[in-house]
């Protein structure tokens, strides 16, 4: 196993909540319940949202731990455009993988979707509900098909 991996798994970053957080999403798999909360504290510079910090929590396998770890690296620092091209990146590799491999990231990736969606929508609505979204992908096998 990759040494940034078990790094990641050992001691994930960006791993709990966030009392003051501007905004909160959700990503959810309704098939076995896991889920995923990223929470954003967001700062503007000319009128353009950046990720100032950025926490995670999962109901979930190792893998979602992982990668919610890896993603929270990336994506702290960075702007709502290139966080959005970072989650888009991330799902057009997810085609590349078994759906039951894509699911754990794909719930990560949709959590910090969501998240940032919440955030552009409390600018109108101050009190927008956290916004959820669900994975398309299953971590369960269909009859026939194989890993």
């Amino acid at each position: 196993m990759d040494a940034q991996l078990i790094e990641h798994l050992m001691e994930p970053k960006n791993y709990g909540s966030m009392s003051d957080a501007d905004s909160e999403g959700i990503g959810k798999n309704p098939l076995n319940g896991e889920k995923v909360a990223i929470y954003l504290r967001v700062s503007e510079q000319d009128g353009v949202p950046i990720i100032q910090d950025i926490r995670f929590q999962a109901i979930g396998c190792t893998t979602t731990v992982v990668a919610g770890s890896m993603i929270t690296q990336e994506a702290k620092g960075l702007d709502f455009k290139k966080a959005d091209e970072l989650v888009n990146t991330t799902m057009q590799f997810l085609e590349q993988i078994s759906p039951s491999d894509a699911v754990c990231t794909e719930m990560v990736a949709i959590a910090l979707k969501a998240s940032m969606d919440t955030y552009r929508l409390r600018k109108g609505d101050p009190d927008h509900p956290a916004v959820t979204y669900q994975v398309q992908h299953s971590c369960t096998l269909k009859e026939g098909e194989t890993e």
